[in-house]
């Protein structure tokens, strides 16, 4: 007999199948929990009651708990409150908004900007907004899951490219002439392999081949460049790009994300990026803190400086140890392992040696390319590198990788 809709089986046999999977997750090593943290970000933090060792966050310029971002949240919430209460399409776009979005598009040099909630909301919202079935987008292989999603949601054609291959993308920018909008789309700096997207030649490819260029900066901005303008700004494009997208929750110490462009692109995003549309306004603290952060960018670019020297440190000690590290020279260092059983293994034995370093496994990666990803940032003292050398070492050593 079949199965009617109120029928208690439905339920059971749902549930029986979650759990096969939940349960071929664990065999295959790729079943995740969450652990808890007590305490604010820093260098060092609780992880399940210890102090560790922390490698494994965003908060490259150690901005997160920085006193001038806590006060400004404090002041906003007392003269906004805590919530927006609405989308900014009704009530919730209060004055901060403006404020900040001016800051970003000045700070980017582009035209406009808008703000999202989060960097998988922007980029979700962005390229399902912009592209549609009659169009193609270009994508690298490595790009982010939201991208991905974006790329998915807007049934625009997709061809992909090797991870910065330029030669590749040159060869589909010619295959395919018949799209209407065509849009080249990359990560600025790869959060999972740290490396820099050639900007500067994907431009000229873009000019050459008529198409619109974006970028997701999320882990560049306020980290590459001179003066923390992104990867465009280190790859000489700044100005150059036209939509680029990011996060407000890593080197910025807050939340959200933005998109700057020219201002025709962000009024029709206001217009038809649906979850910028149908998402409740972020809390005024949130703006509050990141046009703080902006500020600090500006006034202390030493803070950069000490994350390179921090940077430049731990590569050459990994080394040193005998650790592959690449020649991209950024904040984010991945230890390739190789198969997820072996990634986590290495990441408890750090661990136990009082180091966070987050196992990276499949779908963040692809198969076979499982990895410790470590990220320094500015807040790290030398003990604290020299003791992840250390620990490092040690557990290589423990689990005969080598």
């Amino acid at each position: 007999m079949p199965l009617t809709r109120n029928d208690p089986r439905l339920h059971e046999d749902m549930v029986h199948s979650l759990q096969r999977e939940l349960d071929d997750l664990k065999v295959e090593g790729l079943y995740r929990s969450l652990r808890q943290v007590d305490g604010p970000q820093g260098p060092r933090i609780h992880i399940d009651g210890r102090e560790v060792i922390h490698f494994a966050g965003n908060d490259y310029l150690g901005l997160a708990c920085h006193p001038r971002l806590k006060k400004a949240a404090c002041q906003a919430t007392l003269q906004y409150g805590c919530g927006a209460a609405a989308a900014r399409l009704i009530s919730g776009n209060h004055d901060l908004y403006p404020q900040l979005e001016k800051r970003l598009a000045r700070f980017k040099q582009a035209e406009a900007a808008l703000l999202f909630s989060t960097g998988y909301q922007a980029n979700l919202g962005v390229i399902s907004a912009l592209m549609d079935s009659q169009d193609v987008v270009f994508s690298d292989a490595l790009n982010h899951a939201s991208i991905v999603d974006g790329c998915r949601l807007s049934r625009a054609k997709v061809m992909i490219f090797p991870h910065n291959d330029l030669a590749a993308l040159e060869d589909l920018l010619r295959e395919e002439t018949s799209a209407g909008r065509r849009l080249i789309v990359v990560d600025g700096l790869y959060s999972m392999d740290g490396d820099v997207a050639p900007l500067g030649e994907i431009v000229e490819l873009a000019e050459r081949y008529d198409c619109v260029t974006m970028v997701d900066d999320s882990h560049g901005i306020g980290v590459l460049g001179e003066t923390g303008r992104g990867t465009a700004e280190a790859t000489g494009v700044l100005g150059r790009i036209d939509i680029e997208t990011g996060s407000l929750a890593k080197a910025l110490g807050g939340f959200g994300a933005y998109v700057v462009g020219s201002r025709t692109v962000i009024e029709y995003l206001i217009n038809r990026a649906r979850p910028f549309i149908f998402t409740c306004a972020m809390p005024p603290a949130v703006l509050a803190t990141v046009i703080e952060a902006l500020t600090i960018v500006e006034q202390e670019p030493e803070r950069r400086q000490q994350l390179w020297d921090n940077t430049r440190h731990m590569r050459a000690g990994l080394r040193e140890i005998g650790f592959e590290v690449g020649s991209s020279g950024t904040q984010i260092i991945p230890l390739m392992v190789g198969e997820p059983e072996r990634a986590m293994r290495l990441s408890q034995e750090l661990l136990d040696r009082g180091v966070f370093a987050q196992g990276i496994r499949y779908p963040a990666v692809p198969r076979g390319t499982e990895r410790i990803r470590l990220t320094v940032t500015a807040s790290h003292s030398k003990a604290d590198l020299d003791a992840a050398l250390t620990a490092l070492a040690e557990a290589w050593r423990a689990l005969a990788f080598n």
